[in-house]
This record gives C-alpha cells, sequence and structure tokens, in this order.
C-alpha cells in the first residue's frame, strides 16, 4: 500500500500554490500587454507610410523608364479610383491613392489603362480606420514625376511635399512623415514633435 508521504506527492496544486500562478501571469501580462500594443500599432503605422513610399518610389522608376510623367495622387472609393480628388482636398490621401502614367501632366487618368496601380483606403488596406494621412501643407493632393525623375506637386510646384501619418488618438512616437523633395527626393523620418518640422 502507498504510504501517506507517496500520495501526498501525487496530489495537485493546492489553492494556495494556484492563486500565487495567476498573480504571477497577470504581474507578466500587465508588463507585456502596453509593450505589445506599441509594437503592434508602430508596425501599423510603418506599414501604412512605406506603402505611400513604395508607390511614389514605382511612379519615379516608371516616370525614368518610360520617359513620360507619372502622376501619384489621391482617390477615393467614391470615383472607384479612377480620378484625382483634386484641389483642397488633400486631407483625402488617407482615403486612398492612384498612380498613373500622365503624358499631358494635367493629374488626370486619359483612362482605365493609364492606371498603375491603385492603393484602397488606409482603413480597407490595413484593417484600422482612425490613422489619417495629410499633407502639412493642407492644399497638395498629387505629385507627378518628370522623365528625369524630378517631382512636382500640385497645386503647388516648386515646394517640397510633406505628408504626416498620425494615429488617433495621436501618439507623436508613431508619426510617421514622409518628404518628396522638388529634385524626386524620397524620406521617411520619425517625427516626435507630430508636426514633421
Amino acid at each position: 500500500m502507498p504510504s501517506s508521504a507517496s500520495k501526498r506527492s501525487m496530489s495537485g496544486f493546492n489553492l494556495f500554490e494556484l492563486v500565487i500562478v495567476m498573480l504571477i501571469v497577470a504581474i507578466i501580462a500587465a508588463i507585456g500587454i502596453p509593450s505589445f500594443k506599441y509594437v503592434t500599432a508602430s508596425n501599423r503605422i510603418s506599414s501604412e507610410i512605406n506603402a505611400l513610399l513604395a508607390d511614389m518610389r514605382y511612379a519615379r522608376v516608371e516616370a525614368i523608364k518610360e520617359g513620360l510623367p507619372v502622376t501619384v495622387c489621391a482617390s477615393t472609393p467614391s470615383t472607384n479610383y479612377t480620378t484625382c480628388v483634386g484641389s483642397g482636398n488633400s486631407g483625402s490621401w488617407t482615403s486612398g491613392w492612384i498612380v498613373f502614367s500622365d503624358p499631358t501632366g494635367n493629374q488626370t487618368p486619359a483612362s482605365a489603362n493609364a492606371i498603375l496601380h491603385v492603393q484602397p483606403a488606409l482603413s480597407a488596406a490595413f484593417n484600422y480606420s482612425t490613422d489619417t494621412l495629410t499633407d502639412l501643407a493642407g492644399h497638395n493632393y498629387a505629385v507627378t514625376f518628370n522623365r528625369q525623375g524630378f517631382g512636382s506637386s500640385y497645386p503647388t510646384t516648386a515646394a517640397t511635399v510633406t505628408l504626416a501619418l498620425h494615429s488617433t488618438p495621436e501618439n507623436t512616437a508613431w508619426t510617421r512623415c514622409l518628404a518628396i523633395t522638388p529634385v524626386g527626393l524620397l524620406t521617411v523620418q520619425r517625427n516626435l514633435t507630430g508636426n514633421c518640422t
């Protein structure tokens, strides 16, 4: 017959041991969950700004390769991503953008065949509806690269365009800034002031 000592060694957790284990798990979760939230939000913001950066680079390369202007402009689902939003709608970068061959330089796709790439709204592409992508000047809705790879914005033509991507509620640690210079230089940086200055 098994002794009482061996019976004790075969028994499960008692209540005190279970409470201690649950307490340790709760402490680890309390430390880890905020860090995980930061990582996921930071990765999402980086993915969103990198999608626009990739399309800007693609447009510049296509313009140089084809010897024709290529435009990237803010567009919307309401137009099925076939037209640019037009002046005064710089905030609509959040709603998506299109890349298209623009031989006339009028920031209007000549046909559906001219559209090279469509990026849907951030909420649809990245499954997060509250991030905002806006032009800091408040009016630039398109960037056209010419056959030399130089970039010009619309409606202004000689200024650097800076697009700021913010989370909502805004956390400046997650803000990303994309700058497009008149010579076609593209840079992305974090900006802890939140205003990309």
